[in-house]
């Protein structure tokens, strides 16, 4: 734990300090950003203070007192629920105003584990309480250099990998062999192995026609499709260096099994990769011109374009996540559809940008590209962009 970096984090949004809180390992944040070893047991709740001035404070309770001795600062120890609250009180006393891990309206339920009457109990001690969500972004989601170039580093071999997939799936169906949805993801997670790679057991989406249609498709031994010429191909793999220092990059292609897509094929592509553009070019201006861009706003700009060509009901999900040791991280995501994120886009930050237009029964297209932000606010897109459908001829 960066103790320093915390205070001037905390200092730079204007607040009192930082509430940490967790119950039975409900705040798995509260332990990365603190340090702390998750995988201890932890029956009893715990409260780490963290003041923008002065020393922090550890609260536990008299049957694990020793919860949060590898912190930093005083210790309280309570028994019953009455010492606890008479503790908490008295420690925020001079506080008007902490984040803790709490979402206004759940807007941002990625971050919001602390329970309602949790937040209504340091309410009621005239403290207001206002949302960590800026300050987990910042020690969870922003990477250093070195998370970058790890980062580029997956991205070069998924690119690869990716080009070998599609190459496998026409070679196989030129040649009159035999090849399904399920064989091609196998041969993915494979080639990830080779590569020194991993997935951390999610493995691709490889669905042809109507099964990605399903956003989250999974091709598997008894459902899988066998591919053919005339088929619509849609490929979606994430990776990272299968070591500490791996950041995932994920992405997702289009193609066609032959010379001639159908015509709706071809004009659902083009809407979603324009849609992927104008978000990307947004975030760009913005950067740009210094101005802050924040992650419901680049939905929006997205989510236009697909529904200015009609087809806005069949793009289903947000335009992006946040990427980082997980892929799917815990920084600003891309949305104001499934939750509005409020949060604004930052150097150090790396996410996804999506869209996805899925008509049931027929087909779909997705187009994904990973996009950092760095040090010099350049907003960067790693590896190629496909500006085309790939034809498998």
């Amino acid at each position: 734990m960066d103790l320093d970096r915390i205070r001037k984090a905390i200092k730079e949004k204007n607040i009192d300090g930082w509430l940490f809180y967790d119950f039975h390992h409900r705040d798995l944040m509260a332990y990365q950003i603190l340090s702390l070893d998750s995988t201890k047991f932890t029956t009893r709740r715990w409260f780490y203070y963290i003041p923008a001035d002065g020393e922090p404070v550890r609260i536990v309770s008299a049957v694990e007192a020793k919860k949060l001795d590898s912190l930093p600062g005083s210790k309280e120890v309570y028994r019953s629920w009455q010492d606890l609250h008479r503790i908490l009180k008295d420690m925020l006393a001079d506080a008007d105003k902490v984040a803790m891990q709490y979402s206004p309206e759940n807007n941002i339920p990625y971050v919001s584990v602390v329970d309602a009457g949790t937040v209504e109990l340091i309410r009621s001690f005239g403290v207001t309480v206002v949302s960590s969500a800026d300050l987990v972004q910042t020690f969870e989601a922003v990477i250093d250099q070195a998370g970058y170039h790890a980062h580029l580093e997956a991205g070069e071999k998924v690119q690869k990998i990716k080009d070998e997939a599609f190459e496998l799936v026409r070679k196989k169906v030129s040649e009159g062999e035999p090849i399904t949805e399920y064989e091609v993801q196998q041969y993915i997670v494979k080639r990830f192995e080779e590569e020194g790679l991993t997935d951390d057991g999610d493995h691709p989406i490889v669905g042809v026609n109507d099964h990605p249609a399903d956003p989250h498709f999974e091709p598997t031994e008894e459902n899988t499709y066998t591919i053919k010429k005339g088929d619509t191909l849609l490929i979606e793999l994430w990776a990272k260096k299968n070591d500490e220092t791996g950041i995932y990059y994920d992405i997702t292609w289009c193609g066609y099994v032959g010379e001639n897509p159908p015509g709706k094929y071809v004009e659902i592509f083009n809407t979603v990769r324009d849609a992927r553009n104008a978000a990307r070019d947004f975030i760009r201006e913005r950067f740009a011109k210094n101005e802050p861009c924040y992650g419901y706003e680049v939905d929006d700009v997205c989510r236009k374009v697909v529904e200015d060509a009609g087809y806005g009901q069949y793009f289903v999900h947000r335009t992006g996540h946040s990427i980082g040791r997980e892929v799917h991280g815990n920084g600003v995501h891309i949305d104001n559809l499934e939750t509005k994120d409020e949060r604004q886009l930052v150097p150090g930050i790396c996410f996804s940008i999506e869209p996805g237009i899925y008509l049931p029964g027929e087909m779909a297209v997705r187009s994904e590209i990973n996009v950092f932000i760095t040090e010099s606010r350049e907003v960067v897109v790693a590896g190629d962009e496909q500006e085309e459908l790939i034809l498998l001829v």
